[in-house]
Formats: structure tokens, C-alpha cells, sequence
């Protein structure tokens, strides 16, 4: 004989306790195979810059190593660029002509993201054709793939259908400060002229 209660309990208050069950199962499950994370931690350094191999346009091969002590302006782009390059080059030996001795402390770097088209007897044409100081770098894809991953610099080849060998390349245009100690100081955009650059520099670099 069934009960005035069992009459009136309905399909759902009698499922409650089963999901109660279940759900009492996956936090016991979950709490002993889950580990909170470590917390994070910021050094308050941007991460810009690391190793890197390359050959610069004097058929040299070099890595970060070489650069220590000094400081270093870098500027990522290609030699058929007909904008954007060229002028950021202009900027950058400006700049520092008219810092006066004070930019022998600085070595101007351009290093190309078209290892493809930019040999090393190219480069080297063409970085002397802004400064008689400024370094051109190349190398294979994988090793500029590898220096701009360190340096957060974008770079894509963008291709025209009908004339493949024209292709130009989508790049970041951003002028980096590195310190002697090889680290990450400050960042110029494309906006920058070149008296601006000299006046920030000439505040950044130690005499």
C-alpha cells in the first residue's frame, strides 16, 4: 500500500538527492586532483630582446654577445621597402648627428626581415648609404624568425598574384633602445622625428 506521502512527492524532489550526490562527487573529485597555479610574478622588465645569430652585412656572424657595452638602436625592415624603412633610417642617423659625441655610445642596428632578397653584399650597400656606423643584419628565415619573436616584431610577406617576385612585407615599425647590459630601455614609434629621438636618447644614454 503506498503512502499519502509517496503520493504526493513529485519526480523532481525525488531526483534532488541524486544530484545532490553527484555534485558532492565531482567537488571531492576536483578537489583532490586540482593544484591552484603558482602566482604569477612581474619583474617589471618588458620582455623585449634575448640570444639571437645572425650575420651582419659584413659577412660576420654575430649574436647578442657582440653588442654588449654598448648601446644599441634597432630598427627591424627590409631594403625594398620604399616607405616606412628608409625613413625610420633617416630618423636614426639624424638623430644622432645631432647628439655630437655623445652617440658614439649608441650602435645603430637595422636588421632586415627579408633574408630572401636581402643578401649580405645588398645590406651592406644600403645600411652605408645612412650612416657610415649603422650595422645591417640578416641571416636565414629561422634565425630573423628567432630575433624578432625575442624583440615582439610582427612581420608577414605579402604577395601580388601577378607578380610574386614584387612581394613586399607587413612589418612593425618601432625603433628599440637597448642598454649595455643587453636589456630593453624604451621604445620609439613611427611618429618619432628626428630631433624628438635625439632629445629622448640623449636623456637615456649615460656619458
Amino acid at each position: 500500500m503506498v503512502s499519502e506521502m509517496q503520493k504526493t512527492t513529485s519526480p523532481f524532489q525525488r531526483i534532488v538527492p541524486i544530484l545532490l550526490l553527484l555534485v558532492a562527487g565531482v567537488f571531492a573529485f576536483y578537489s583532490m586532483f586540482y593544484r591552484p597555479l603558482p602566482e604569477a610574478r612581474f619583474s617589471g622588465e618588458a620582455l623585449v630582446g634575448g640570444p639571437f645569430t645572425m650575420v651582419n652585412h659584413r659577412g660576420e656572424t654575430v649574436t647578442e654577445k657582440n653588442f654588449l657595452g654598448q648601446y644599441t638602436l634597432i630598427f627591424f625592415g627590409f631594403t625594398y621597402c620604399p616607405d616606412v624603412c628608409p625613413t625610420e633610417l633617416q630618423v636614426m642617423a639624424a638623430a644622432l648627428d645631432q647628439m655630437g659625441p655623445l652617440a658614439d655610445k649608441i650602435t645603430p642596428v637595422f636588421v632586415s626581415v627579408d633574408p630572401e632578397r636581402d643578401t649580405q653584399k645588398l645590406l651592406s650597400e644600403y645600411v652605408a648609404s645612412f650612416h657610415s656606423r649603422l650595422i645591417g643584419l640578416t641571416g636565414s628565415l629561422e634565425q630573423v624568425k628567432q630575433m624578432a619573436k625575442a624583440y615582439r616584431v610582427y612581420f608577414e610577406k605579402v604577395t601580388d598574384a601577378k607578380k610574386p617576385q614584387d612581394y613586399q612585407i607587413d612589418h612593425t615599425a618601432i625603433i628599440y633602445l637597448m642598454g649595455p647590459d643587453g636589456k630593453f630601455l624604451k621604445h620609439f614609434s613611427y611618429t618619432t622625428d628626428a630631433t624628438g629621438l635625439a632629445k629622448n636618447l640623449s636623456a637615456l644614454v649615460k656619458g
